[in-house]
């Protein structure tokens, strides 16, 4: 019985260490997965008929052809669609090689997945009606304010109904796009998510004016492109194409592309230009959590 079970357990870790080891992985597959998002702002979005694109994916797309060159061949491209509930588990069981969404690198999720070094820094807004004349978290009292469920989001809007004793009723989106359906509807009065995904959702918006981005910067935190945990080859082939990227300016002029451009399918501008946290990470490439910007 105690062999059987030996057997089982090394067999279960034989999975997790062939699972962790993603160059082996794709080059035995001729597969890769990408986790993409339907509507993360210009970090990745859909462009419908199994389509995406977006600053994160097209990092990615440089991530994985590099891992091209490293496996010796080509590799057919997956995409899978994951949202903020699901997107954690799906890379460390193995469906998804690599997560290319809008995704907060902390403490906790770094107990359970890697991060590639910071591409973003974010900062998470308000998003209103201008016709709301809401112009800061003080005058969301007795208001509906959406999220979306599991984001970091959610724990920053208790943290600070606790804190300013804001009163409103958190009400909860399944994706960003069902939270911004429920401001845009009237459902909510507020949407409080990172910026660029705000930005980029009211962009794509039907009456993009009727919208603003107001209010303090409730929280600053690191984006990052999202792997599975102890897969040290795959990890410095993902940081060195990162690092190629803005050591080449070719990271700042795809900021320049999917920010500052007008960008598919409606072919409107995000206008989120480059911020000085950005550039700070830019020029210090690490893969610190958010708990170490909210040192400072």
């Amino acid at each position: 019985m105690k062999k059987q079970l030996l057997a089982v357990a090394l067999a279960a870790l034989t999975c997790v260490a062939s699972q962790a080891d993603t160059l082996d992985k794709v080059k035995a597959s001729g597969a890769i997965t990408m986790g993409v998002r339907d509507s993360s702002g210009a970090l990745s979005y859909t462009l419908g008929d199994g389509k995406y694109a977006g600053f994160h994916y097209e990092v990615c797309q440089r991530i994985i052809g590099n891992v091209e060159k490293a496996v010796g061949k080509k590799l057919d491209v997956k995409f899978q669609s994951v949202t903020s509930q699901n997107r954690i588990p799906l890379v460390q069981n193995g469906t998804v090689d690599i997560e290319c969404g809008s995704t907060t690198n902390n403490t906790a999720r770094q107990k359970d997945v890697a991060f590639v070094v910071t591409t973003y820094v974010e900062e998470v807004r308000i998003a209103t009606k201008v016709a709301s004349g809401i112009t800061s978290i003080a005058q969301l009292v007795g208001k509906n304010v959406a999220t979306t469920t599991g984001t970091t989001s959610v724990q920053l809007l208790r943290k600070h109904e606790r804190a300013n004793g804001v009163d409103f009723k958190e009400v909860f989106g399944k994706d960003h796009a069902d939270s911004f359906l429920l401001l845009d509807s009237g459902r909510a009065d507020a949407f409080v998510m990172d910026g660029s995904i705000l930005a980029g959702n009211i962009a794509n918006a039907k009456n993009p004016a009727d919208f603003r981005i107001v209010g303090e910067v409730l929280s600053v935190e690191p984006i990052a492109i999202m792997i599975r945990k102890d897969d040290a080859a795959f990890k410095k082939l993902a940081d060195d194409t990162v690092r190629d990227l803005v050591k080449s300016g070719d990271m700042a002029k795809l900021w320049d592309k999917w920010f500052l451009q007008p960008i598919p399918p409606k072919n409107v501008k995000v206008g989120l230009a480059l911020s000085d946290s950005t550039k700070a990470a830019w020029a210090n490439l690490n893969d610190k959590p958010a708990e170490d910007y909210a040192k400072k």
